[in-house]
């Protein structure tokens, strides 16, 4: 096929669609260039374009950004001595689903099976402490997210590392740094609060675990009752500190400032 062909498929591929249409299809590109929509798609995946995929994104506009990635990926990179290294968040309305006919399990042949409409029977809040070094989670179960919750919470996790320099990980939530928050802080100087920039949650190792718990415990379960999704919630926690698995940070902060930098120039000059 000729070179400018090609050429002018994937630029096409990479521009805007025709009004009213939200994306290029293979026929319509093979309309436009005069080809089969086979032979588009051979061109399309050949030169690694996929029109058909769309993914978000969000990049952190926050002025501390680089101050504060530094701060965070030190702390995994190169934690203190003698010190605990926790990454903190919630996991807000996590609903008490209840599937309105009995899920059809698993069969040769055939995908697990379940109803697309549920019943509500409320939600609840979870919150998580991951120790960095080991993987290792203390959680507690509340039914909503307030200040007053995220301060019972710090209290539970202090209790459980006793007498330590506690290092916690945490997001911008306005339930993190409250007056009440900041006495408590103040009461307590062994506890450090490090902040994430703002718009970037994926900094914060928790949210692995999270990924983890949606995936294996609370994808596809039916729960009739908020007791029922307390008891299933419990059951996974001691299951995985049973034997914790911790993640392992490798990517340098200079690396993520780069990176960054090279998202920001990049929005700020694409064309639409």
């Amino acid at each position: 096929m000729p070179r400018e062909t090609v050429e002018r498929v994937v630029q096409l591929a990479m521009s805007p669609p025709p009004a009213g249409r939200s994306r290029w299809t293979t026929r319509l590109l093979g309309k436009r260039v005069g080809l089969t929509s086979g032979c588009i798609s051979d061109l399309l995946r050949e030169n690694g374009l996929k029109p058909h995929l769309v993914r978000t994104y969000k990049v952190s506009r926050d002025p501390a950004f680089t101050a504060k990635v530094k701060d965070v990926v030190g702390l995994y990179l190169n934690p203190p001595a003698n010190a605990v290294v926790l990454s903190v968040d919630e996991k807000t309305s996590i609903q008490a689903l209840q599937r309105t006919q009995m899920p059809l399990p698993l069969r040769t042949g055939r995908a697990v099976r379940h109803t697309h409409d549920y019943k509500r029977h409320g939600v609840i809040d979870l919150y998580a402490a991951l120790e960095v070094a080991t993987g290792k989670v203390t959680h507690k179960l509340t039914d909503a997210h307030t200040a007053i919750d995220f301060l019972g919470f710090m209290k539970k996790v202090v209790r459980a590392y006793p007498k330590q320099e506690l290092h916690v990980i945490l997001d911008n939530s306005s339930t993190h740094g409250t007056p009440d928050v900041e006495a408590w802080l103040a009461e307590h100087p062994e506890v450090h609060f490090h902040y994430t920039p703002t718009s970037a949650s994926w900094l914060n190792q928790v949210e692995g675990f999270f990924g983890i718990l949606g995936k294996q415990s609370l994808g596809v379960t039916s729960f009739d009752s908020k007791r029922a999704l307390r008891d299933h919630l419990n059951a996974f926690m001691r299951s995985w500190n049973s034997n914790p698995t911790p993640f392992e940070w490798t990517k340098p902060a200079t690396a993520i400032i780069r990176s960054h930098r090279r998202m920001l120039d990049r929005i700020s000059t694409a064309v639409h």
